[in-house]
Protein backbone atom coordinates (compact mmCIF):
# COMPACT_ATOMS: atom_id res chain seq x y z
CA UNK A 1 0.00 0.00 0.00
CA UNK A 2 1.37 3.44 -0.93
CA UNK A 3 2.40 5.55 2.05
CA UNK A 4 1.33 9.19 2.18
CA UNK A 5 3.82 11.52 3.85
CA UNK A 6 2.27 14.69 5.27
CA UNK A 7 4.59 17.70 5.53
CA UNK A 8 3.61 20.60 7.78
CA UNK A 9 4.97 23.81 6.26
CA UNK A 10 4.98 24.88 2.64
CA UNK A 11 8.48 26.30 2.25
CA UNK A 12 11.38 25.31 0.02
CA UNK A 13 12.24 22.28 2.15
CA UNK A 14 8.82 20.76 1.51
CA UNK A 15 9.17 21.73 -2.16
CA UNK A 16 12.44 19.81 -2.47
CA UNK A 17 10.88 16.70 -0.90
CA UNK A 18 8.45 16.41 -3.81
CA UNK A 19 10.80 15.00 -6.53
CA UNK A 20 12.26 12.18 -4.38
CA UNK A 21 8.76 11.30 -3.15
CA UNK A 22 7.70 10.87 -6.76
CA UNK A 23 10.77 8.76 -7.52
CA UNK A 24 10.14 6.51 -4.51
CA UNK A 25 6.45 6.14 -5.34
CA UNK A 26 5.42 7.84 -2.11
CA UNK A 27 2.47 10.19 -1.94
CA UNK A 28 3.29 13.59 -0.45
CA UNK A 29 0.81 16.10 0.91
CA UNK A 30 1.65 19.55 2.30
CA UNK A 31 -0.11 21.73 4.85
CA UNK A 32 0.97 25.17 3.62
CA UNK A 33 0.66 28.41 5.55
CA UNK A 34 -0.57 30.43 2.58
CA UNK A 35 -1.74 30.00 -0.99
CA UNK A 36 1.06 30.11 -3.55
CA UNK A 37 3.74 28.72 -1.24
CA UNK A 38 7.00 27.22 -2.52
CA UNK A 39 5.51 23.73 -2.13
CA UNK A 40 2.24 24.67 -3.86
CA UNK A 41 2.49 21.64 -6.17
CA UNK A 42 1.74 19.34 -3.22
CA UNK A 43 -0.21 21.74 -1.00
CA UNK A 44 -3.43 19.82 -0.46
CA UNK A 45 -4.34 22.01 2.52
CA UNK A 46 -3.75 25.61 3.54
CA UNK A 47 -4.05 26.69 7.15
CA UNK A 48 -2.45 27.74 10.40
CA UNK A 49 -0.08 25.10 11.78
CA UNK A 50 -0.65 26.61 15.25
CA UNK A 51 -4.36 25.78 15.13
CA UNK A 52 -4.97 22.32 16.64
CA UNK A 53 -8.05 21.45 14.59
CA UNK A 54 -6.33 22.40 11.33
CA UNK A 55 -3.40 20.11 12.11
CA UNK A 56 -5.60 17.26 13.35
CA UNK A 57 -7.73 17.39 10.19
CA UNK A 58 -4.64 17.38 7.97
CA UNK A 59 -3.09 14.47 9.89
CA UNK A 60 -6.19 12.35 9.24
CA UNK A 61 -5.46 12.50 5.50
CA UNK A 62 -1.89 11.13 5.73
CA UNK A 63 -0.02 8.14 7.17
CA UNK A 64 3.05 9.91 8.57
CA UNK A 65 3.49 13.52 9.66
CA UNK A 66 6.82 15.32 9.25
CA UNK A 67 7.95 18.93 8.96
CA UNK A 68 9.33 21.75 6.83
CA UNK A 69 10.07 23.69 10.05
CA UNK A 70 10.11 23.15 13.83
CA UNK A 71 7.44 25.65 14.86
CA UNK A 72 4.34 23.46 15.33
CA UNK A 73 3.39 23.64 19.03
CA UNK A 74 4.57 20.51 20.80
CA UNK A 75 1.25 19.98 22.59
CA UNK A 76 -0.47 19.59 19.21
CA UNK A 77 2.02 16.93 18.17
CA UNK A 78 1.67 15.09 21.46
CA UNK A 79 -2.09 14.95 20.89
CA UNK A 80 -1.51 13.54 17.41
CA UNK A 81 0.53 10.74 18.97
CA UNK A 82 -2.20 10.12 21.52
CA UNK A 83 -4.57 9.74 18.57
CA UNK A 84 -2.32 7.07 17.09
CA UNK A 85 -0.70 9.12 14.33
CA UNK A 86 2.94 8.60 13.36
CA UNK A 87 4.90 11.81 13.88
CA UNK A 88 8.59 11.99 12.82
CA UNK A 89 10.61 13.35 14.43
CA UNK A 90 8.57 12.59 17.52
CA UNK A 91 7.61 15.46 19.85
CA UNK A 92 10.04 14.23 22.49
CA UNK A 93 12.92 14.77 20.05
CA UNK A 94 11.60 17.84 18.26
CA UNK A 95 11.37 19.82 21.50
CA UNK A 96 15.17 20.12 21.53
CA UNK A 97 15.11 21.92 18.17
CA UNK A 98 12.16 24.09 19.24
CA UNK A 99 13.64 25.38 22.50
CA UNK A 100 17.30 26.38 22.62
CA UNK A 101 17.47 26.14 26.41
CA UNK A 102 16.12 22.59 26.38
CA UNK A 103 18.64 21.86 23.62
CA UNK A 104 21.56 23.11 25.72
CA UNK A 105 20.37 21.13 28.75
CA UNK A 106 20.07 17.95 26.68
CA UNK A 107 23.44 18.38 24.97
CA UNK A 108 25.09 18.95 28.34
CA UNK A 109 23.45 15.79 29.69
CA UNK A 110 24.75 13.84 26.66
CA UNK A 111 28.29 15.08 27.31
CA UNK A 112 28.47 16.80 23.91
CA UNK A 113 30.96 19.71 23.73
CA UNK A 114 29.12 23.06 23.78
CA UNK A 115 29.95 26.69 24.56
CA UNK A 116 29.65 27.94 28.14
CA UNK A 117 26.07 29.08 28.73
CA UNK A 118 23.39 30.13 31.17
CA UNK A 119 19.64 30.64 30.95
CA UNK A 120 18.42 33.78 32.67
CA UNK A 121 15.69 36.37 32.99
CA UNK A 122 17.92 38.59 35.13
CA UNK A 123 19.99 41.42 33.55
CA UNK A 124 22.44 41.30 36.45
CA UNK A 125 23.19 37.63 35.72
CA UNK A 126 23.83 38.53 32.09
CA UNK A 127 26.19 41.32 33.15
CA UNK A 128 28.12 38.91 35.35
CA UNK A 129 28.35 36.36 32.51
CA UNK A 130 29.67 39.04 30.14
CA UNK A 131 32.31 40.08 32.65
CA UNK A 132 33.40 36.46 33.16
CA UNK A 133 33.64 35.69 29.43
CA UNK A 134 35.79 38.34 27.85
CA UNK A 135 33.42 41.30 27.83
CA UNK A 136 30.83 40.04 25.36
CA UNK A 137 28.23 37.31 24.95
CA UNK A 138 25.73 35.90 22.47
CA UNK A 139 22.11 36.23 23.60
CA UNK A 140 19.35 34.20 21.97
CA UNK A 141 15.61 33.96 22.35
CA UNK A 142 14.77 30.43 23.41
CA UNK A 143 12.17 29.95 20.67
CA UNK A 144 11.41 31.13 17.18
CA UNK A 145 14.80 32.36 15.95
CA UNK A 146 16.28 31.39 12.58
CA UNK A 147 18.70 32.78 9.96
CA UNK A 148 20.22 35.19 12.48
CA UNK A 149 16.86 36.34 13.87
CA UNK A 150 16.53 36.15 17.66
CA UNK A 151 20.31 36.39 18.09
CA UNK A 152 22.35 39.35 19.34
CA UNK A 153 26.01 39.74 20.19
CA UNK A 154 26.16 42.13 23.14
CA UNK A 155 28.69 43.90 25.34
CA UNK A 156 26.15 45.05 27.93
CA UNK A 157 22.89 43.70 29.34
CA UNK A 158 21.15 46.92 28.32
CA UNK A 159 21.40 45.85 24.67
CA UNK A 160 18.67 43.24 25.25
CA UNK A 161 16.51 45.18 27.71
CA UNK A 162 13.63 44.96 25.23
CA UNK A 163 13.90 41.17 25.26
CA UNK A 164 13.97 41.05 29.05
CA UNK A 165 10.94 43.35 29.20
CA UNK A 166 9.06 41.11 26.77
CA UNK A 167 9.61 37.84 28.64
CA UNK A 168 6.47 36.12 29.89
CA UNK A 169 6.24 34.49 33.32
CA UNK A 170 8.82 31.69 33.53
CA UNK A 171 10.54 32.54 30.22
CA UNK A 172 14.31 32.99 29.99
CA UNK A 173 16.94 34.02 27.48
CA UNK A 174 19.83 31.78 26.46
CA UNK A 175 23.24 33.37 27.01
CA UNK A 176 26.37 31.83 25.50
CA UNK A 177 30.04 32.66 25.36
CA UNK A 178 31.17 34.30 22.15
CA UNK A 179 33.25 31.54 20.61
CA UNK A 180 36.48 32.28 18.77
CA UNK A 181 36.15 30.04 15.75
CA UNK A 182 37.93 29.58 12.46
CA UNK A 183 34.89 28.29 10.62
CA UNK A 184 31.46 26.73 10.96
CA UNK A 185 30.78 23.08 10.19
CA UNK A 186 27.65 21.01 9.77
CA UNK A 187 27.20 17.28 10.25
CA UNK A 188 24.06 15.75 8.77
CA UNK A 189 22.79 12.41 10.06
CA UNK A 190 19.72 10.43 9.07
CA UNK A 191 18.11 7.93 11.45
CA UNK A 192 15.08 5.69 10.99
CA UNK A 193 12.84 4.30 13.78
CA UNK A 194 14.73 0.99 13.79
CA UNK A 195 17.92 2.86 14.71
CA UNK A 196 19.73 2.56 11.38
CA UNK A 197 21.84 5.68 10.79
CA UNK A 198 23.80 7.15 7.89
CA UNK A 199 26.01 10.26 7.92
CA UNK A 200 27.09 12.52 5.09
CA UNK A 201 30.61 13.97 5.00
CA UNK A 202 30.97 16.99 7.26
CA UNK A 203 30.63 20.27 5.35
CA UNK A 204 31.83 23.82 5.88
CA UNK A 205 29.21 26.56 5.93
CA UNK A 206 29.89 30.22 5.18
CA UNK A 207 27.52 32.76 6.73
CA UNK A 208 26.57 36.22 5.46
CA UNK A 209 24.69 38.54 7.83
CA UNK A 210 23.62 35.56 9.92
CA UNK A 211 22.32 33.60 6.91
CA UNK A 212 23.97 30.59 5.30
CA UNK A 213 25.45 31.79 2.00
CA UNK A 214 27.65 28.89 0.89
CA UNK A 215 28.26 25.21 1.68
CA UNK A 216 31.43 23.35 0.74
CA UNK A 217 31.46 19.54 0.70
CA UNK A 218 33.49 17.96 2.07
CA UNK A 219 34.83 20.52 4.54
CA UNK A 220 38.24 21.42 3.08
CA UNK A 221 41.51 21.03 4.95
CA UNK A 222 39.82 19.12 7.76
CA UNK A 223 42.03 16.77 9.73
CA UNK A 224 40.93 13.26 10.57
CA UNK A 225 40.35 14.11 14.22
CA UNK A 226 37.95 16.94 13.35
CA UNK A 227 36.01 14.72 10.95
CA UNK A 228 35.79 11.88 13.45
CA UNK A 229 34.73 14.24 16.23
CA UNK A 230 31.98 15.79 14.10
CA UNK A 231 30.67 12.39 13.03
CA UNK A 232 30.67 11.09 16.61
CA UNK A 233 28.84 14.18 17.85
CA UNK A 234 26.18 13.70 15.17
CA UNK A 235 25.63 10.06 16.10
CA UNK A 236 25.61 10.81 19.83
CA UNK A 237 22.94 13.48 19.41
CA UNK A 238 20.83 11.42 16.99
CA UNK A 239 20.80 8.44 19.34
CA UNK A 240 20.53 10.56 22.48
CA UNK A 241 17.32 12.29 21.39
CA UNK A 242 15.99 9.31 19.34
CA UNK A 243 15.46 11.47 16.28
CA UNK A 244 13.76 10.10 13.18
CA UNK A 245 14.60 11.71 9.85
CA UNK A 246 17.41 14.11 9.01
CA UNK A 247 19.28 15.85 11.83
CA UNK A 248 21.65 18.75 11.19
CA UNK A 249 24.20 19.50 13.89
CA UNK A 250 25.78 22.91 13.33
CA UNK A 251 29.19 23.31 14.93
CA UNK A 252 32.07 25.69 15.48
CA UNK A 253 35.66 24.65 14.80
CA UNK A 254 37.48 26.81 17.33
CA UNK A 255 40.84 28.52 17.08
CA UNK A 256 42.24 26.05 19.61
CA UNK A 257 41.09 22.99 17.64
CA UNK A 258 37.89 22.09 19.48
CA UNK A 259 34.53 21.29 17.90
CA UNK A 260 31.53 22.80 19.75
CA UNK A 261 27.84 22.32 18.94
CA UNK A 262 26.01 25.53 18.09
CA UNK A 263 22.50 24.57 16.89
CA UNK A 264 20.31 21.59 15.99
CA UNK A 265 17.73 21.21 13.23
CA UNK A 266 15.52 18.11 12.97
CA UNK A 267 14.52 18.29 9.32
CA UNK A 268 16.33 18.74 6.02
CA UNK A 269 18.65 21.70 6.39
CA UNK A 270 20.23 24.41 4.25
CA UNK A 271 23.65 22.86 4.76
CA UNK A 272 22.34 19.68 3.13
CA UNK A 273 21.03 21.18 -0.12
CA UNK A 274 24.42 20.34 -1.62
CA UNK A 275 23.51 16.64 -1.32
CA UNK A 276 20.90 16.84 -4.10
CA UNK A 277 23.61 16.69 -6.75
CA UNK A 278 26.58 16.04 -4.48
CA UNK A 279 25.52 12.74 -2.90
CA UNK A 280 24.19 9.39 -4.02
CA UNK A 281 21.22 9.94 -1.71
CA UNK A 282 20.06 13.49 -1.06
CA UNK A 283 18.97 14.67 2.37
CA UNK A 284 15.41 14.99 1.04
CA UNK A 285 15.20 11.42 -0.21
CA UNK A 286 16.88 10.17 2.97
CA UNK A 287 14.43 12.07 5.16
CA UNK A 288 11.49 10.47 3.37
CA UNK A 289 13.08 7.04 3.62
CA UNK A 290 13.65 7.54 7.32
CA UNK A 291 10.18 8.79 8.26
CA UNK A 292 8.62 6.00 6.17
CA UNK A 293 10.97 3.51 7.92
CA UNK A 294 12.57 2.41 4.65
CA UNK A 295 16.22 1.30 4.37
CA UNK A 296 18.52 4.30 4.12
CA UNK A 297 20.53 5.09 0.99
CA UNK A 298 24.23 5.74 0.52
CA UNK A 299 25.41 9.22 1.58
CA UNK A 300 28.62 8.91 -0.47
CA UNK A 301 29.61 11.86 -2.62
CA UNK A 302 29.14 11.73 -6.38
CA UNK A 303 32.25 13.87 -7.05
CA UNK A 304 35.34 14.87 -5.09
CA UNK A 305 33.95 18.38 -4.47
CA UNK A 306 30.49 19.96 -4.36
CA UNK A 307 29.63 23.59 -3.58
CA UNK A 308 26.17 25.05 -2.97
CA UNK A 309 25.58 28.82 -3.00
CA UNK A 310 22.30 30.39 -1.93
CA UNK A 311 20.67 33.01 -4.13
CA UNK A 312 19.96 35.64 -1.49
CA UNK A 313 17.54 38.44 -2.32
CA UNK A 314 17.13 37.63 -5.99
CA UNK A 315 17.04 40.01 -8.96
CA UNK A 316 15.97 43.61 -8.34
CA UNK A 317 13.18 43.17 -10.88
CA UNK A 318 11.29 40.03 -11.91
CA UNK A 319 12.13 36.50 -10.83
CA UNK A 320 15.03 34.07 -11.24
CA UNK A 321 13.41 32.44 -14.27
CA UNK A 322 13.68 35.65 -16.31
CA UNK A 323 17.46 35.29 -16.07
CA UNK A 324 17.48 31.65 -17.26
CA UNK A 325 18.33 32.21 -20.96
CA UNK A 326 21.49 34.11 -20.06
CA UNK A 327 22.56 32.30 -16.89
CA UNK A 328 21.89 28.70 -17.92
CA UNK A 329 23.78 29.15 -21.19
CA UNK A 330 26.74 30.75 -19.41
CA UNK A 331 26.95 28.11 -16.64
CA UNK A 332 25.94 24.75 -18.16
CA UNK A 333 27.59 22.76 -15.34
CA UNK A 334 25.57 24.47 -12.61
CA UNK A 335 22.37 23.01 -11.21
CA UNK A 336 19.89 25.79 -10.52
CA UNK A 337 17.06 25.46 -8.00
CA UNK A 338 14.35 28.12 -7.82
CA UNK A 339 12.06 28.26 -4.79
CA UNK A 340 9.39 30.20 -6.69
CA UNK A 341 9.58 33.04 -4.18
CA UNK A 342 9.17 36.76 -4.72
CA UNK A 343 12.60 38.41 -4.39
CA UNK A 344 13.32 40.66 -1.43
CA UNK A 345 16.56 41.65 0.36
CA UNK A 346 18.15 38.77 2.27
CA UNK A 347 15.50 36.22 1.30
CA UNK A 348 16.55 32.76 0.10
CA UNK A 349 14.93 32.54 -3.32
CA UNK A 350 16.97 29.64 -4.68
CA UNK A 351 20.35 27.98 -4.77
CA UNK A 352 23.02 26.83 -7.20
CA UNK A 353 25.19 23.70 -6.94
CA UNK A 354 28.30 22.76 -8.91
CA UNK A 355 30.26 19.51 -8.57
CA UNK A 356 33.71 18.61 -9.87
CA UNK A 357 37.33 17.81 -9.07
CA UNK A 358 38.87 21.21 -8.27
CA UNK A 359 37.60 23.20 -5.29
CA UNK A 360 38.73 26.62 -6.63
CA UNK A 361 37.05 25.98 -10.00
CA UNK A 362 33.85 24.52 -8.55
CA UNK A 363 33.55 27.23 -5.92
CA UNK A 364 34.22 30.00 -8.41
CA UNK A 365 31.61 28.74 -10.86
CA UNK A 366 28.95 28.23 -8.19
CA UNK A 367 29.43 31.73 -6.78
CA UNK A 368 29.50 33.33 -10.22
CA UNK A 369 26.33 31.54 -11.27
CA UNK A 370 24.47 32.54 -8.10
CA UNK A 371 25.65 36.16 -8.47
CA UNK A 372 24.28 36.25 -12.01
CA UNK A 373 20.76 36.04 -10.57
CA UNK A 374 21.24 39.19 -8.47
Amino acid sequence: MTVTIGVIGGGQLARMMIPPAIHLGLNISVLAEVEGSSAARAADAVGDYRDPETVYAFAETVDVVTFDHEHVPNEILLELERRGKQVHPRPGALQYAQDKILMREKLAALGVPIPAWIATSNPDELSSFIAEHGGSAVVKTARGGYDGKGVRVVDTAAEVNDWFDGLAEGERLLVEEKVNFVRELSQLVARRPSGEMRSWPVVETVQKDGVCAEVIAPAPVANATTLATAAQIGHTVAEGVSVTGVLAVEMFETTDGRVLVNELAMRPHNSGHVTIEGSVTSQFEQHLRAVADLPLGSPAMTAPVAVMVNVLGGPPEGTMSLRYPEVLSQYPNAKVHSYDKTPRPGRKVGHVTVTGDSLPEVRGEANACAAAFL
